[in-house]
């Protein structure tokens, strides 16, 4: 998959510039990226055939936004006690969040929990096949659905985290940096770079995602071991400087993020529900500690209880 990922699943207006030879183009990558994926890419266990479609996805969920060597050991630990969707779903939903440890993003974990729910209620406890089933799934947006359809099932669909849109930038756009958001253009082309047959149209997709991965980084891209560095519009006219709006960083320390975690982190370790005195040692400032305590609760993260008690959800949360 990729060593950090972040989906942007809404589609904006904002157009960005499109190469009017796409079809020249896209044949010209497609037999050398994949020939260096079939020589570099990583040996991960969700890329194994015993990972199986609840593997995928389960890597598709943690990925999100986390870089590969955090995910790794919560990963084994998640599908050593949760073979299955079915194993999953018969857990209250706050086990799923005290197993998802400190990899960030807890809500991830809930809607990992709700599509295994719904999976093992609508589907028989196997993750479905179909791109449209996969989207029915809560918790899953366009990328996910795109991703478990393509890597697990072997479909011909256009699969676009932060790696992809980089690449595609650089090499048929010649920008460094692709927009903070997915737009409507690079939904079009990366559906135009598709390879026509679905064997070869998933191999793309994993391909290009690990190239970006490696090789096409952010901050360090590495031309010299680019398998088409040669056909980069981006390093043909000279690798230009960014010049659009400002990346987004992201910022921890001090955050309400931060907050968070710390009083997730005591409620994980808990085996009972957990007084509000004790949750009042996690952070000084009162105000932005309260601020975070509501807003997990907000979340379905954490379920209030009498007496000024707190713990891990047991209970589903109500449907919308």
């Amino acid at each position: 998959m990729t060593a950090s990922r972040t989906s942007h699943e809404t589609p904006e207006t904002t157009e960005a510039s499109e190469p009017t030879d796409t079809a020249v183009v896209s044949h010209a990558l497609h037999s050398p990226v994949i020939a260096w994926f079939e020589e570099h890419a990583r040996d991960l266990p969700w890329r194994r055939p015993e990972a199986g479609p609840w593997g995928v996805m389960v890597s598709e969920f943690m990925l999100q936004q986390t870089p590969v060597s955090r995910v790794l050991p919560v990963y084994e630990q998640w599908l050593a006690r949760w073979p299955r969707p079915a194993d999953l779903a018969a857990e209250a939903p706050g086990e799923a969040v005290r197993a998802w440890g400190r990899l960030g993003y807890p809500r991830r974990a809930l809607r990992l929990h709700g599509a295994a729910v719904a999976i093992t209620e609508r589907h028989g406890g196997d993750v479905p096949r179909e791109h449209a089933q996969l989207l029915a799934l809560p918790g899953i947006g366009e990328y996910t659905a795109a991703a478990v359809a393509s890597f697990a099932y072997g479909q011909r669909h256009a699969v676009l985290d932060t790696n992809v849109r980089r690449v595609f930038a650089r090499t048929t756009t010649g920008v460094e940096y692709p927009p903070n958001a997915t737009t409507a253009a690079e939904r079009r082309l990366a559906r135009a770079l598709l390879p026509e047959d679905d064997t070869t149209a998933a191999r793309w997709a994993a391909a290009s995602m690990e190239l970006g991965a490696l090789v096409c980084t952010a901050k360090s891209p590495d031309c010299t071991r680019c398998p088409v560095a040669s056909l980069c519009a981006w390093r043909l006219a000279g690798k230009p400087a960014h010049d659009g709006p400002p990346r987004r960083g992201q910022t921890y320390a001090g955050t309400d993020r931060q907050v968070r975690g710390k009083l997730l982190a005591v409620l994980r370790e808990a085996v009972g529900p957990v007084p509000q005195a004790v949750l009042d040692t996690v952070w000084d400032e009162p105000l932005q500690r309260a601020r975070a305590l509501d807003g997990l609760v907000s979340d379905g993260l954490v379920e209030p209880l009498s007496g000024g008690n707190y713990r891990l959800p047991q209970h589903r949360p109500q449907a919308d």
